[in-house]
């Protein structure tokens, strides 16, 4: 069932307040749902996922969550869907909260250039992956998250219920499931880097963890609140939380830039303009600092594993509206 409306969450008063001179972003919104219609179907659902096969490819929703709590959306906006690689911004987040820059000592911050599940770096660069928003890379998050929690992906989800104010967000054990019963590639990187040293749990402690921390289920207007730390210097703005602070958002945000969009990131700034993070659930998820944040789901993937329709609509939002980050 179609979905479509603007409301308000009600936020604390230290969010930062966007201009008053915004363009109509609920109007916007509806006019790219109805000249989307012809790439709907023109991807392919993620079927190397049993699980993720099933979702039907017509899905679309949209969302903008303004720093002062109004929520534009249309379609299935407030369908939950499975976030895969999504999970990727919220683990590196509390990683970072963990270890600060140490972090970067075990992964890098330069775009790979290779498909997210690529090995062929691990090998001359002594399995050190180059972001953390390439699998090799989320191991090694996960692997830090695994060391500091009992249940990593638990955390994981505590941490994205705390951004968003819903309780019931977790993960769907089928999905979880079957990425588990079809991540070889995944256990031959952990295994890889495990004998360079650059994993200290267990591998198959990690590939679970982090099976089921792709397997998270939230909606777009949910992600799209998740995200405003990053839009708000760092503090969230449904809680007041202090997630990072401004100089460390200002980085991560830099790193979705540069590459949260596979091996299309230049392609993907180029036509969009936004630092974002990708999902080979369909959904994409992307900021515009002092905002905004965006969530856009639709389940067909271009060649790189983006949401071919994700990323058109993306692209006309900062068209239409003039708003990007240049």
């Amino acid at each position: 069932m179609l979905q479509t409306g603007c409301a308000i969450i009600a936020f604390p008063a230290h969010a930062r307040h966007p201009s008053m001179d915004k363009p109509d972003y609920q109007a916007i919104l509806e006019q790219i749902h109805r000249d989307i219609a012809p790439w709907r179907t023109a991807g392919r659902v993620a079927d190397y996922i049993p699980e993720l096969a099933k979702v039907p490819a017509e899905r679309f929703g949209m969302a903008i969550v303004a720093l002062d709590g109004t929520v534009y959306a249309v379609g299935d906006a407030r369908e939950r869907f499975s976030i895969q690689s999504i999970s990727k911004l919220f683990a590196c987040t509390l990683a970072f909260q963990l270890l600060g820059d140490a972090l970067w000592d075990r992964v890098g911050r330069e775009p790979s250039g290779n498909a997210f599940n690529s090995l062929v770096q691990l090998e001359t660069e002594r399995g050190k992956p180059r972001n953390p928003f390439i699998n090799a890379g989320a191991l090694v998050v996960t692997d830090v998250l695994c060391r500091r929690f009992v249940g990593a992906e638990t955390a994981l989800v505590q941490f994205v219920r705390r951004l968003t104010g819903a309780a019931d967000l977790d993960y769907d054990l089928r999905v979880a499931s079957s990425e588990l019963q079809h991540a070889a590639r995944n256990r031959a990187m952990a295994h890889f880097m495990a004998s360079f040293g650059n994993l200290q749990m267990p591998p198959e402690t990690v590939i679970e963890a982090y099976c089921r921390q792709c397997a998270i289920e939230m909606n777009c207007v949910e992600l799209a609140t998740a995200a405003l730390f990053l839009a708000n210097g760092g503090v969230a703005p449904v809680s007041g939380e202090h997630i990072l602070d401004a100089s460390s958002a200002k980085r991560l945000s830099a790193l979705m830039l540069t590459c949260g969009t596979y091996d299309a990131a230049g392609d993907f700034v180029y036509r969009v303009g936004l630092p974002a993070k990708s999902g080979v659930g369909g959904g994409i998820l992307a900021v515009l600092p002092g905002e905004m944040a965006v969530c856009v789901w639709s389940p067909g993937l271009d060649a790189n594993g983006n949401s071919l329709a994700g990323v058109k609509s993306l692209e006309w939002l900062t068209t239409r509206t003039g708003q990007s980050i240049f």
